[in-house]
Order: structure tokens, then C-alpha cells, then sequence
């Protein structure tokens, strides 16, 4: 497999000055990434805490015991425990078959990061993938995207879900998971390596219950050779080691929630726009509501001293909320302020890998982390990788494309250009000409109505809209015949970004790994594995 490397802008401002590390932004963090001075400083502030290490070692191991494993997983595990290991961490949603690209991406990147620092520091580093199960948002992870013809398809997963349930507690109904499933690898045509991925699925669905089993076991049985460990944010056992961090949350939320907005106004004062969405009467904590099903989020009341739901049903006390932490925290889940305070809670973090979006809310939250004594972890940019087939290759070089100039805006100016080249220009002259004959001829007769009878110029305004929409009607049809002479051509302008910028999209941001797992077997990812990757903010660009 070859690899070129693309210097492209990242997909907002301030990301892109991040991957510059411009004096405009670095004030925002604590460190820079990729820096092994940096790194020797983090490793330096981490040996000063301390970690729930066997704790959280001894739960990983009997949470991943229902997933694919292997020996690298059991290393892994073995080196968590030890005093001087550190992590290298990413997560993202339980998306129903790995959702969009970017999710394999982060995963490639945590592990790929994690073998080059540990060569590189000579301590052991641990990949962890961190599910953010605990998110209620369905909508966001029941569906994938499939190319139907020319256009960018959504296929939800057919079961319905009403309530703001945790996506660790959505089941799946396998059968008709199965059916759907089967229905949409049907749809990317059949391979040589078809009856493989379908066995592959099946085997993946019917070992599952729920939307993180389904997103865990696809996940651990593609990686499992890495030593890649996962945890579910919204399992409750995981939440029992987070009963003090939780009840630290509480008792301080006042002046998180003023780290943050004071953070947030620095930001401001440079020029860039917000990510999280803040409020003085942020709590920063979501309640798990049993009787409902449903995830609330907390706001305090300042009025009374309560922490309230915004849906009015429940209502708690500091004092309360603190038993509640404590006697029940599987009630009680992170929102995108705590959970990566949570994070570096519980994990001695070398360092998270982002997103161009986490990369700008993490920096909402220099004065959050400083609050509390402790300083964010150096935030690597995971890697954006775009897979270029080759018969798209091919039409890049015919078309005279420029791949860099595609993967930012699409192949829609090329294509204008080709289209005005074939045009007939004499016939487009013939219809304008007809147009502007008409209009003048209808002025005259305009003004000859008005001497005659003013009420029948509405008549004669509908007359010549009806003839001109006809005569645009006529020309469409007869360039729509042009067009058809060189359908193939056109085709390949499709083609390139149908696979390149689907729906004006980064390639990431809307298929899955399915798709080509369909096209190049399960053996793709090992593929893209053995290469050595370098995080140095350059777009990847991978020829299978």
C-alpha cells in the first residue's frame, strides 16, 4: 500500500492553527504535541500524581472478557498496572458498524501513537479507545451512509428509539440488525471477498446485545492483535471507580463552570468562535432518570441552592447529589466539560488523540484542568486519511484533477469547465437571442395592452412567463442531449466525488470501513497497520 502525505488545511480555523502551532493558540494548552521535550515534561507531571492503576486495570480486564482478545491485549492490561506506564487515549460514539471513517481513524491513531512513544521514551504506553456510551444522542449513531447511483444515501437502522436513553443500555434486535446489515453490503455489489464480511458481521451481531457490544466487538476483533483496550463510559461499573472524582465535580462545579466561561472569553478576545455551549447555571452533570429511561441534564438553581433537571422532574441538593455519587453513581455521567477532567482522573495520560473539533474544546478548558491542579495532556491531532482507489486515481490523472484541490472542494469547478467547453455556443446564442426577441416583443405588446385594456396585463405577464419557462424548458432538454455525448466523462467527475467528497464532504466524514473491508477484504486493516504513520498534521493519502 503507498502513502502520500497532503499539507491541507484542517476542517476549522482554529484546528488549522493548532497543526501550525501558532502563537495564536499554543497559549491554550500546556503543551505542544508531538514534542519529545514536551513529552519528558508530561511524563515528569504524571509521576507526581497518582492513578487508580489496578483498579482500572482489574476492570478493564473483566469488561473486555466478552470481546475478541489476544495476547497484546493481556500485555497491555499487564502494563497498565505498572507504576511508570502511561496511556495514549481517544474515544468517540458507539456508532452502529463503526460509523463514519474518522472513528478507524482515531483507533489507527491511538495505537500507532502509542507503539511510536513507547519506542521513543522507553516506558511502557497503553492504546485505549474510551466509548462514549454513556451519550444519549441515537440519532448520531444509528445510521450509516451508502452510494445509491450518483447520489450519497442515509440508511438508518430500523428500529425506533423515543426515549434519551444511553446508548450502552439501546439494545439490538439481531435479526433484524442481520437483515439491514445484509441489505447494505448487498448494496456495495459482491466481491470475492463478500461471503467473508458477511460471515464476519453475522459472527459480530449475533454475539452482541446492545449498540456498544456491536460497536466493541467489530472493534476488538479488527485490533485485537494491537493491544488495543477499550472502556464504556457508560458502563456501571466503570462509573463506581468515579464516585470521588464525582463528588469532586459537584462540590466544585461553581467554579468549573467559571474556569470554563473565564477560558472561553480569552478565546473569544483572539477572534475564535466557541465550541461548547455554556451557561452560569451550568451543573456539568447529566441524571440518569430510571423511571423514564431518559439521560437529564443538570443545571443548578443559585435561588434555592438545587441542582434541577431542565425538564423540572427531578431536583437535588449539593448534599444529595454527593450520597448520590457515592451510594449510586451509575445515575450520574460526564457531559463534554467533565468527562475529559474524568479522564485524566482515571488514566495517566501521555496523550489524546482529537478531532479538528475536540482540538477546539479542549482548549476551553485550559483554566477547568489548571482549577483543580493538574494540566491537560499534550493534544495530538489523530490522523486524516483519505482512501484512493485506483480507478479513482486514474480518473484524477484523465480529468486532469489536482488531488490536494478535490479533497478540499470537490471536483465541481473541473467539471463547470469540462461542461462549458462541450457546450454548443452557437445554440446557447441562438436561445438567448430568442429570449431577449421575445421580451422585446412582448414590452410592445405590453404597451399596446395598457391602451387597450389595462385588465388583461396579468393575463399577458402569465403569457410570456409560460413561452420563456418553454423556451428554458426546450434548451435544458437540448443540453441535457449534449451532456449524454459525453456521459462518460461526467461519469468520472462523479465518480471522483462520490469517493473523494461525497456530498461535499471529507471522505471520513461519511463512509464506512464496510464498504471497503467489502471492496479489499478484512485483511485491509493490516494492511493500513504496517504502515508507520508520522503525526505531523500532513493530510494521508492511501493508494491500496
Amino acid at each position: 500500500m503507498e502513502i502520500l502525505n497532503l499539507s491541507l488545511p484542517a476542517t476549522n480555523r482554529f484546528a488549522s492553527n493548532y497543526l501550525k502551532q501558532t502563537e495564536e493558540v499554543m497559549p491554550f494548552f500546556h503543551y505542544r504535541f508531538n514534542d519529545l521535550h514536551d513529552d519528558a515534561k508530561r511524563l515528569n507531571e504524571l509521576s507526581s500524581r497518582s492513578f487508580p492503576r489496578m483498579e482500572v486495570a482489574s476492570h478493564i480486564e473483566n469488561f473486555m472478557k466478552k470481546y475478541p482478545t489476544s495476547d497484546a491485549v493481556k500485555q497491555s492490561i499487564h502494563k497498565l498496572k505498572q507504576k511508570d506506564s502511561a496511556v495514549v487515549i481517544g474515544g468517540q460514539q458507539a456508532g452502529i458498524l463503526t460509523g463514519p471513517l474518522y472513528s478507524i481513524h482515531k483507533v489507527i491513531s491511538v495505537i500507532q501513537l502509542a507503539e511510536q512513544k513507547e519506542r521513543q521514551l522507553g516506558i511502557p504506553v497503553v492504546p485505549v479507545f474510551w466509548i462514549a456510551g454513556e451519550d444519549h444522542d441515537f440519532h448520531e449513531v444509528n445510521h450509516v451512509f451508502v452510494p445509491v447511483g450518483q447520489k450519497v444515501d442515509k440508511w438508518s437502522y430500523p428500529e425506533k428509539v423515543h426515549q434519551k436513553k444511553m446508548v450502552s443500555d439501546i439494545r439490538v434486535d439481531r435479526d433484524l440488525c442481520l437483515a439491514w446489515v445484509e441489505n447494505i453490503i448487498e448494496n456495495f455489489g459482491e466481491t470475492e471477498h463478500t461471503n467473508q464480511l458477511l460471515s464476519f458481521v453475522t459472527k459480530q451481531i449475533n454475539k452482541s446485545t446492545t449498540f456498544v457490544d456491536f460497536f466493541a466487538h467489530i472493534i476488538m476483533e479488527l485490533f485485537k492483535d494491537y493491544g488495543l483496550l477499550i472502556v464504556d463510559s457508560g458502563d456501571a461499573a466503570f462509573r463506581q471507580l468515579q464516585k470521588g472524582f464525582l463528588t469532586e465535580q459537584i462540590i466544585e462545579h461553581d467554579l468549573i463552570t467559571h474556569s470554563l466561561i473565564k477560558q472561553q472569553k480569552n478565546i473569544e478576545e483572539k477572534g475564535f468562535p466557541l465550541t461548547i455551549d455554556a451557561s452560569d447555571r451550568a451543573a456539568n452533570l447529566f441524571y440518569y432518570d430510571q423511571q423514564i429511561g431518559e439521560r437529564i441534564l443538570l443545571e443548578y438553581n443559585r435561588e434555592n441552592d438545587r441542582f434541577v433537571g431542565k425538564n423540572g422532574r427531578i431536583s437535588f441538593s449539593k448534599k444529595e447529589l454527593v450520597e448520590l455519587a457515592e451510594e449510586n453513581p451509575e445515575r450520574l455521567s460526564n457531559n463534554v466539560v467533565t468527562r475529559p477532567l474524568m479522564q485524566e482522573w482515571i488514566f495517566p495520560t501521555l496523550a489524546f488523540i482529537a478531532g479538528p473539533g475536540e482540538i477546539s474544546y479542549w482548549a476551553e478548558l485550559k483554566l477547568v484542568f489548571e482549577h483543580f491542579g493538574i494540566k491537560m495532556p499534550p493534544i495530538v491531532p489523530r490522523l486524516n486519511i483519505t482512501i484512493l482507489e485506483r480507478a479513482v486515481e486514474t480518473d484524477l490523472m484523465e480529468l486532469n484533477l489536482s488531488l490536494a484541490d478535490v479533497l478540499q472542494n470537490g471536483s465541481g469547478s473541473g467539471k463547470e469547465q469540462f461542461i462549458e467547453s462541450v457546450m454548443d455556443k452557437e445554440l446557447t446564442e441562438l436561445f438567448s437571442k430568442a429570449r431577449d426577441q421575445l421580451m422585446t416583443q412582448y414590452q410592445l405588446i405590453e404597451a399596446k395592452t395598457s391602451e387597450l385594456d389595462r385588465g388583461l396585463l396579468p393575463l399577458l405577464k402569465k403569457n410570456e412567463d409560460l413561452l420563456l419557462k418553454e423556451l428554458s424548458f426546450m434548451q435544458t432538454k437540448l443540453e441535457d442531449a449534449l451532456k449524454l455525448k459525453h456521459e462518460v466523462i461526467l461519469n468520472k467527475y462523479n465518480r471522483v466525488d462520490m469517493n473523494l467528497r461525497p456530498d461535499g464532504s471529507p471522505q471520513e466524514r461519511i463512509w464506512n470501513i464496510i464498504y471497503y473491508l467489502n471492496r479489499f477484504s478484512l485483511d485491509f486493516i493490516q494492511d493500513i497497520m504496517s504502515i508507520n504513520f508520522e503525526f505531523d498534521g500532513r493530510h494521508k493519502v492511501l493508494k491500496p
